[in-house]
């Protein structure tokens, strides 16, 4: 897998599964460019020395002597990068198959994964089609309301367009994995597109009835079980590690855009026109992300090799997950905070009426604000160079503790403007998840693994809505929050801990300069004064 621009400059990665490299340097008179390389028939003895470096520290140096045929000598980083000056957690210090993890932070601009022109394509086909799907999404439950009168209809409704990820989420992942990502994409989408323009046929001529509804939702689950593990290891493809954080972010900044935008054309739409309307303009939405899919320029891919056809490789991705906690815990992590505390159509439509008894006004305002705190954690996700998973323990134990806070706020204006500071870190928590699980996951497992994630992430808000619905009805809306918060917290602390003592690190409580710091620190480094 190519690596893209300036990856001939970074050591080649290792493999999960394999000891750490040891290097051979160059020896002390390189070739020159003029030179080719020597015959592989040919046998020599090459003296030089070899560094030994395990987790970035290097440990020393010894004399080696090599007989075999000549290799072409392999870039050295310069002196000093190799080391880590500071503790890291497992992800940052790994470097896997198929990834480039940089040895230091680096930031990039905030758009620079469009610079990569497959990605653009890729992106404004998005901008376009998730509008559209967030029209559809208002559209049909409205549509559904008006047609039976009842919420639970509208639930069954959302309930059947997650119910085939949560069952066939694992298998959507495998065939990914086995397939090429474009042209499975360009299926995917088709279908999603034929559904709404099915709809729309049907409720512009008036024939659409409730099963209808019912009946495109599943189909458009089902497309989705393929569709989404495909776009994200899709994105890897095109813009290659070295720009996939800034994508993933751009990516969640798109989403979080049309969630913005769409609900509100789509209630014009509906208001004005019907529904219909929308469910056509969200049909012929996904020309865009299909064009965009059709104009790439494939020798431009990062290609990686497909799995092969195979029996028990659903078992195997999960032998693999299981055998990595730099990627088993931040899943589980995103699992808790996912059915636990993204429950936020419960809570903000409970405190809308029980609490500060606004009404539906305030309940737009609260989703509102909290849709703009998202796309700011988003592109401020998308200036950072990297996915460090203490960015990730850190968002995570602010998002429960801000949902702690926000549960006792006195006002209605306090607790609006909490919503923003919630966006921002709940937003963090997805974009570095995705980020670190993709770029720590070996590219042929990718599939996979990202579909393990985004059915822990999507598929746990149902599973837990009704659990967190039920104590907000007996208990108030205030300790349904805060439980759902102080969740959050201790699942993030937990798993913090967790992957603190899988690297070697030990919690460290001093002062530093007149002021407590806490941080983690190897074993065997003494507790600062």
């Amino acid at each position: 897998m190519s690596t893209g621009t300036g990856a001939a400059s970074a050591p080649a990665p290792a493999t999960h599964d394999s000891p750490p490299a040891h290097e051979t340097a160059p020896s002390a008179q390189p070739p020159t460019s003029a030179e080719s390389p020597e015959p592989a028939e040919r046998t020599e003895t090459v003296e030089g020395t070899a560094t030994v470096a395990r987790t970035g520290r290097v440990v020393g140096t010894a004399p080696v002597t090599q007989t075999g045929p000549v290799p072409r000598p392999e870039p050295v980083l310069p002196a000093g990068t190799a080391a880590r000056t500071e503790p890291v957690l497992p992800a940052e210090s790994a470097e896997r198959t198929g990834t480039a993890v940089p040895t230091e932070p680096r930031k990039s601009s905030m758009f620079s994964s469009l610079r990569v022109r497959n990605y653009r394509l890729f992106f404004l086909g998005q901008v376009v089609s998730n509008t559209g799907t967030w029209m559809q999404r208002i559209a049909q439950d409205w549509l559904v309301l008006s047609l039976t009168g009842s919420s639970t209809a509208v639930g069954v409704t959302t309930a059947l367009q997650f119910l085939p990820m949560l069952l066939f989420g694992l298998y959507g992942g495998v065939l990914v994995d086995r397939l090429p990502k474009r042209p499975t994409l360009l299926v995917t989408q088709s279908a999603m597109g034929a559904t709404g323009l099915v709809l729309a046929f049907l409720t512009l001529t008036g024939h659409v009835q409730v099963w209808h509804v019912y009946v495109a939702a599943f189909a458009v689950g089902l497309a989705t079980v393929v569709d989404n593990p495909a776009r994200q290891s899709f994105v890897s493809e095109m813009v290659g590690p070295k720009h996939l954080q800034n994508a993933v972010s751009l990516n969640s900044a798109n989403f979080q855009s049309a969630r913005l935008v769409g609900p509100a054309v789509a209630g014009v739409l509906i208001t004005g026109m019907g529904t219909g309307w929308a469910f056509l303009l969200n049909g012929l939405s996904f020309l865009a992300p299909i064009a965009g899919l059709l104009l790439m320029r494939a020798r431009e891919l990062h290609a990686v090799e497909r799995a092969p056809r195979g029996k028990g490789q659903l078992r195997e991705g999960l032998r693999y997950v299981a055998g990595h906690p730099e990627l088993i815990w931040p899943i589980v992590l995103v699992g808790f905070i996912g059915t636990f505390g993204f429950n936020f159509p419960v809570w903000l439509s409970a405190y809308a009426d029980d609490v500060f008894h606004a009404g539906a006004g305030a309940y737009s305002l609260f989703n509102t604000l909290m849709a703009v705190g998202s796309l700011t954690g988003a592109l401020l996700a998308a200036r950072r160079g990297t996915a460090r998973l203490r960015v990730l323990i850190a968002a995570a134990a602010l998002f429960g503790t801000l949902e702690i806070v926000a549960a006792g706020a006195p006002s209605l204006w306090l607790f609006s403007l909490l919503m923003v500071p919630i966006g921002i870190f709940g937003l963090t928590v997805n974009v570095t998840a995705n980020t670190a699980v993709q770029m720590g996951t070996d590219p042929a497992m990718r599939g996979r693994v990202m579909a393990l994630f985004m059915m822990v992430f999507m598929g746990g808000t149902p599973l837990g809505a009704p659990v967190v619905g039920w104590i907000t009805d007996a208990y108030g809306a205030r300790v349904g929050f805060a439980l759902g918060g102080l969740i959050s917290a201790l699942a993030a602390v937990t798993v913090g801990l967790i992957l603190a003592r899988a690297s070697g690190l030990r919690l460290a409580v001093g002062w530093h300069r007149g002021h407590p710091r806490v941080r983690f620190v190897p074993r065997e480094e003494p507790v600062p004064a």
